[in-house]
């Protein structure tokens, strides 16, 4: 098992998660986090870290959409491994739903 971060992380990006994993599984797009699902070790510890409830263990059936959209995007864009600052706008999109058909940016972040 292995967990994924879902469409509600997207243009909120917090990275409270991303400071207690510890195998450094987290990867930053432009505006999302993903993890990589082969180097996840199913600790949990991320889970409730997340403010918004966008993390869900790859059992939950929401997961399962999400799961080939981290392994993608974790080979390709760069580790994060220290809490930053959430997006400006967290606040404003952390309730709006469907956010991956209208938000998503395939473009890195900045990581480490």
């Amino acid at each position: 098992m292995t967990f994924v971060v879902t469409d509600v992380c997207i243009m909120c990006k917090h990275t409270d998660c991303v400071e207690v994993c510890p195998v450094d599984c987290f990867y930053e797009g432009e505006n999302t986090l993903v993890i990589h699902p082969d180097e996840c070790i199913d600790c949990g510890v991320c889970e409730p870290e997340c403010p918004i409830d966008a993390i869900k263990p790859d059992s939950d059936p929401e997961a399962d959409k999400w799961l080939e959209m981290n392994r993608k995007y974790s080979e390709l864009w760069p580790v994060l491994t220290r809490k930053k600052d959430a997006m400006p706008d967290a606040e404003k999109y952390k309730d709006v739903k469907n956010k991956y058909q209208d938000w998503f940016s395939p473009n890195p972040g900045d990581g480490d």
